[in-house]
């Protein structure tokens, strides 16, 4: 994490400013849909055989008062997704096998390659969020200078940074295995994401 990001982190949850409460993140949320991305396992990346990548476009106001960094975090803690970082998004493609992810743009943009080398680019705005089921490889392609994601994790599960084919084999086994959340962590029980996660069809 960018040390000044580190000093904001800890003097916000310290004094609470410019960071809302969990009852008032509820307050911004804004209905969006659910863009959903299948990707096939391309022999490096495996990719979730069953669940897609969701994008929300814009799933909460940005009030001038707050830090969307700060919003995002409330949000998926209040979710049940924590564990969470602020930083960018690795230039190399890379993807976790035994965890699911969340990525909040809260500052910037970026161009970001999901699903490998085969899958596809997307552009990220500020306030945009991605829900990456395991196995989803991901890379920023370019970002702007300003950059800043805030990640997250549900509670079960566990972290790691896959990147070779050597990976690739205990990854197909493992990502099929990683529990579907028990919320969305920007909707919560109602979430899209919910539904798109429920089919076990294969693609």
């Amino acid at each position: 994490m960018p040390a000044l990001e580190t000093v904001k982190k800890v003097a916000e949850r310290l004094t609470g400013w410019a960071r809302p409460s969990g009852t008032a993140v509820v307050e911004l949320l804004r209905k969006r849909k659910a863009n959903t991305f299948h990707f096939k396992d391309d022999g490096i990346i495996p990719n979730h055989p069953h669940w897609p990548l969701v994008i929300y476009r814009g799933p909460v106001r940005l009030p001038k008062d707050l830090d969307l960094a700060a919003v995002f975090e409330e949000l998926f803690k209040r979710n049940g997704w924590g564990q969470s970082w602020r930083n960018g998004i690795y230039d190399y493609v890379h993807y976790h096998s035994a965890i699911h992810e969340v990525l909040g743009i809260a500052r910037g943009s970026a161009k970001v390659q999901f699903g490998g080398k085969h899958g596809r680019s997307v552009a990220l705005k500020a306030g945009d969020v991605a829900i990456l089921p395991a196995g989803t490889g991901h890379q920023a392609l370019s970002a702007t200078s300003d950059l800043l994601v805030v990640g997250a994790y549900p509670p079960s599960g566990t972290y790691d940074v896959c990147t070779s084919s050597e990976d690739h084999k205990r990854a197909t086994r493992t990502v099929p295995k990683v529990g579907k959340p028990r919320k969305d962590p920007v909707y919560g029980h109602s979430g899209p994401l919910l539904g798109a996660w429920r089919s076990m069809r294969s693609r």
